[in-house]
C-alpha cells in the first residue's frame, strides 16, 4: 500500500435490480433499502481506498429526488470526496433506470463519513487522497468545507 490513492483506483459502480419485495403498498422501492444500498456501495469504496476495515461514521444528508419503482434498475456510484487521518467522505449518486423506456432519473445523493479500524476497533492511518480531474478537486474541496462545518457542529454540542 502506497501513502496515496487515487480517486479512481477506489471507485465503486453498484447494479441492484429493484424486486417485490424491496417495495411498499404502491410499487416504489422502501427508502432504507436504497440507504442500505448506499451503505454497502460506500463501505467497498472506503475499504478500497484505505484497505482495512472501514466502518460507517455517520451519514450527513440523504436526499431522495424521485421514486424508483419495482422492476426498474438502480445503479449507486460512489467515490472517496475526502481522506484525513482515519476518516473518508464518501459520497454517493443513486441513480435509476425504467427498463422499459430506457429514461435515467437521479434519485438520491448522499455523504458518509467511514472510519478505518483495526481488529480492535481502533482508528487506523490511511492513505492520502489524490484528486486527478478539476471534478474531483472541486469535490474534495466542497468535502474539506462539509468536513470543516461537521466538526464545528462536534465542538458546539460538546
Amino acid at each position: 500500500m502506497g501513502d496515496a490513492n487515487s480517486v479512481s483506483s477506489s471507485q465503486v459502480q453498484m447494479t441492484e435490480l429493484v424486486l417485490p419485495s424491496h417495495t411498499n403498498a404502491l410499487g416504489s422501492i422502501f427508502g432504507g433499502v436504497i440507504m442500505s444500498w448506499i451503505d454497502i456501495a460506500a463501505a467497498i469504496c472506503a475499504s478500497r481506498h484505505s484497505r482495512k476495515t472501514a466502518v460507517t461514521a455517520s451519514i450527513d444528508a440523504l436526499n431522495f429526488v424521485a421514486p424508483v419503482y419495482k422492476g426498474w434498475i438502480v445503479n449507486l456510484k460512489a467515490s472517496v470526496n475526502y481522506a484525513g487521518k482515519s476518516s473518508m467522505e464518501i459520497g454517493v449518486r443513486v441513480d435509476a433506470e425504467n427498463p422499459r423506456t430506457g429514461e435515467m432519473f437521479h434519485t438520491a445523493s448522499a455523504y458518509l463519513t467511514f472510519v478505518a479500524v483495526d481488529e480492535k476497533w481502533k482508528p487506523v492511518s490511511i492513505p492520502k487522497l489524490i484528486a486527478e480531474t478539476p471534478e474531483q478537486k472541486r469535490r474534495m474541496e466542497a468535502a474539506e468545507e462539509r468536513r470543516r462545518v461537521r466538526l464545528a457542529q462536534k465542538t458546539s454540542k460538546s
